[in-house]
């Protein structure tokens, strides 16, 4: 397989605050590649983090590509420093340069609505790539506290809800299931 085009794109977005978000688009991810079609994957504040995804991206090369963008670290609202900012605004560059190139047939912005509701990126920036898609790609936004705006133009909306978590219990996040 390979050189398939979706015959329709659609926008998908994966928010809330229960775990799996990234989860579920990077299953996404994996399902497409299995079919032959090229997905690029862009981390929102996730620099030099170790996340299982990157490894597997290798694997999957040169179907699935990960770019992680920002600091490696938690970024909080009342500890933003000008790299965030600015790390948003390449990984937003690189969003529309992936999305015009026209190579990719998902395009995967994890971690944008949490940007977006830290101020890190501009909501109508987002609503404007999300308008200028092309029609064949499939764009997938995640994060918690996605803005009302982009879950109305979105085609399809899931969020996650978390009813129990073992972070509750102090216990960190684990190779392999949540990194």
């Amino acid at each position: 397989m390979g050189g398939r085009r979706l015959s329709e794109g659609m926008i998908q977005v994966y928010t809330g605050d229960g775990k799996g978000k990234t989860t579920a688009a990077l299953g996404l991810a994996c399902r497409a590649v299995g079919y032959g079609f090229k997905v690029f994957v862009i981390q929102f504040m996730k620099g030099d983090i170790v996340y299982g995804e990157i490894e597997s991206a290798k694997k999957l090369a040169p179907y699935l590509t990960i770019k992680q963008m920002g600091r490696g670290c938690l970024v909080k609202r009342d500890a933003l420093k000008p790299v965030d900012f600015a790390s948003a605004r390449e990984a937003m560059d690189l969003a529309r340069e992936v999305l015009r190139g026209g190579e990719h047939d998902i395009v995967i912005l994890d971690e944008i609505n949490i940007a977006v509701d830290l101020g890190l990126v501009n909501k109508e920036e987002v609503l404007k790539l999300m308008d200028e898609r092309p029609s064949h790609v499939e764009l997938v936004l995640t994060g918690r506290y996605a803005a009302p705006e982009i879950i109305e133009r979105a085609d399809l909306v899931t969020e996650m809800v978390e009813v129990k978590h073992y972070y509750q219990q102090g216990i960190q996040a684990r190779a392999g299931i949540e990194k």
